[in-house]
Order: structure tokens, then C-alpha cells, then sequence
């Protein structure tokens, strides 16, 4: 039996303390947002998609929510409608990234979470030689990677000390 499609999203969770602010990029309609905010219950967290009927489906799906913590925006991992050094957490499942995007949002110490929820897509962007290259160029240094369920995940951290950056 396959295992839940959020398996290696909320593994990866494990590793990235407590953030107040959480951006899912290619959110879809909305699961990955849903945990995030179960998961991180003090945080505002923020999905984009590039498709106007996806976010309002996604937007639909909030229910009463006084405090304003979930919200959907149009937008796509290029141009994200966001300010720079905003997030402390952004998450892509089974999605792509802007990797220069990605940190532009990314608070300094920021993690970036990148999920696959099948093994046939589970071979991260920063396995690859060329990926660890731009992910370095950006200033992520690599925290933690492994499998879960049916697919696998990677944490980077943003320009945090004390970590080793990439190996070439």
C-alpha cells in the first residue's frame, strides 16, 4: 500500500524548528498549506500556483480562519509576490523552484524544503552536480536528506553558520 503523498513534506518538517512564516510554492490545491499550518500552528503560511482556478479552489478549502493565517496567492516559482527575506520556511512538493527566487524571499537562516512524493520523481534538484552548484551559488547550505514513504526529501538552510556548503 503506497504511503501518504505528504510522507516526505512532513518528515522534512522535523528539521526546521518553528517558523513564523511558511511559503508552499506550487501549492495546488492546497494540501500541502493545510499540513503546514496544522503542523506549524503559530506560523502564517502562504501558498502560490500559477492557475487562478487552482488557488480559488485551494482559497475555498480554508474555512473560517479569523486571524488571517492561510491565504493563496497567484504567482509561480519565477515570480513570487512576495517581499525579499520574508519567509523563514519555504516548501516546494513535487513542484519546481527558482532557486534565485527562492532565496530572494527567504529570510537569511530560512530553510527551503523540497519533497517528492514518489520515488519516480524523488531524485531532488539537489543531487545533481549542477543543482549543489546553484543551490551553493544562492547560499544554501544542505542540512538534511533521505526517504520517507514513497518518495524522499532535502533541507537546506539559508546562509546559516556552522553547516558544511555543498560539495562539488
Amino acid at each position: 500500500m503506497p504511503s501518504p503523498p505528504l510522507t516526505p513534506l512532513a518528515t522534512a518538517t522535523l528539521a526546521v524548528g518553528k517558523p513564523e512564516s511558511v511559503l508552499q510554492v506550487e501549492c495546488g490545491e492546497g494540501d500541502g498549506v493545510l499540513f503546514l499550518a496544522r503542523e506549524f500552528p503559530l506560523a502564517r503560511v502562504r501558498g502560490v500556483d500559477t492557475s487562478a482556478e487552482v488557488i480559488r479552489r485551494a482559497t475555498a478549502r480554508i474555512g473560517l480562519d479569523p486571524e488571517g493565517r492561510i491565504a493563496f496567492k497567484l504567482g509561480g516559482p519565477r515570480d513570487l509576490p512576495f517581499p525579499d527575506d520574508h519567509f523563514d520556511l519555504v516548501a516546494v512538493l513535487d513542484g519546481r523552484l527558482a532557486v534565485a527566487e527562492t532565496a530572494r524571499v527567504l529570510r537569511p537562516g530560512g530553510y527551503l524544503v523540497i519533497a517528492f512524493s514518489d520515488r519516480l520523481h524523488a531524485s531532488s534538484k539537489l543531487g545533481s552536480r549542477l543543482g549543489r552548484w546553484r543551490f551553493k551559488r544562492a547560499g544554501f547550505v544542505p542540512v538534511e536528506a533521505g526517504e520517507a514513504g514513497d518518495g524522499s526529501f532535502s533541507v537546506a538552510r539559508l546562509g546559516s553558520a556552522g553547516n558544511a556548503p555543498f560539495s562539488e
